[in-house]
């Protein structure tokens, strides 16, 4: 198929989403780019994601896992299934991921990174420039549709992530936010836990039991939803915090919309935050809020890479959103 049978005749691309819940939201304006120039999508993502994108109008959703083998599998088990599904995506610069399409006989676009320049039909370089991740990947996907024969200079990368929520998400959320004792608009969440580190650093605020029993004192409701495996984590980092039941992430940002504020650290609960346009106090002591910040104009951001703001700091500014808020 040609870039010109592609354009009168458009078939869904597969597009294949990071592992990471934060990168997976900071994807959303290319998806968005995908759907205002007439290109349907499959996904290709983590399990997890299926339920977070609920709301997007795909063509499919294919699992992806650890394993290359099992991911060739499934892509080729789908292509025997939609013959003209040819074309592919790529979002993460992983060799893992431009070696899975390649082998699945899928023709695919991406960064060229990681040595996997041959792997893929379209190569383009890395902006020189220093750029946003959202910024980087929607320019990754107008370089694709470009190839690919689309138009799309007139559509402009948009200023939040715009995630689609369903009436189940909201139902969900209500109901675990009943079970808890709890009103919405009446309480703030907070996220004290993050997994994982960025250059061998922990990207937790250290303070987040002092600021809730400030909050506390001050006749605050403060509550957190972590995932289940997590609890244990955010129990010591805030033990006297309200617990709402694990939710799935699209129930999830639906309760994030409930809360007064959120606050967080700069971790895949900040892009949620983002997703669902919610009103926000993002936590940076290890990573850069100019790079991977959360794509929101809703975001109070505190504190840089190497260095942490107090909890003195956070409380007078927590104090100050609650006191300013509409």
């Amino acid at each position: 198929m040609t870039a010109q049978d592609l354009n009168k005749r458009p078939a869904p691309i597969l597009i294949r989403l990071p592992n990471w819940i934060g990168d997976v939201c900071m994807c959303l304006p290319a998806l968005d780019l995908l759907a205002q120039a007439g290109v349907p999508v499959v996904v290709c993502a983590r399990g997890w994601a299926k339920d977070l994108l609920t709301g997007l109008k795909t063509e499919g959703f294919i699992e992806m896992t650890d394993s290359i083998r099992a991911n060739v599998r499934a892509l080729r088990q789908w292509r025997r299934e939609h013959p003209s599904h040819q074309l592919g995506l790529l979002m993460p610069d992983s060799l893992s991921s431009a070696l899975t399409f390649k082998l699945a006989g899928i023709q695919s676009a991406g960064w060229r990174d990681d040595g996997r320049s041959l792997l893929l039909k379209w190569a383009f370089h890395k902006p020189t420039e220093p750029m946003h991740a959202v910024e980087a990947w929607f320019e990754l996907t107008q370089r694709a549709l470009s190839s690919w024969g689309f138009d799309t200079r007139s559509i402009s990368l948009p200023s939040t992530l715009q995630l689609t929520i369903t009436n189940e998400h909201k139902q969900s959320a209500s109901a675990a936010l009943r079970e808890a004792g709890l009103k919405a608009g009446q309480f703030v969440l907070i996220a004290p836990t993050a997994t994982g580190q960025h250059r061998g650093q922990k990207k937790v605020w250290p303070h987040f039991d002092a600021l809730a029993r400030v909050l506390q004192n001050n006749r605050v409701n403060v509550a957190m939803c972590p995932p289940a495996n997590e609890q244990a984590a955010a129990n010591r980092a805030a033990p006297t915090v309200d617990l709402i039941r694990p939710l799935n992430l699209g129930a999830f940002c639906a309760l994030t919309r409930m809360a007064s504020l959120v606050i967080c650290n700069d971790s895949g609960v900040a892009h949620l935050c983002a997703a669902a346009g919610v009103r926000q106090l993002t936590l940076f002591g290890v990573t850069d809020a100019n790079k991977t910040g959360p794509w929101n104009p809703e975001s109070c951001n505190m504190g840089q890479n190497g260095a942490w703001p107090s909890a003195g700091e956070v409380v007078t500014r927590v104090q100050l959103l609650l006191t300013s808020k509409t």
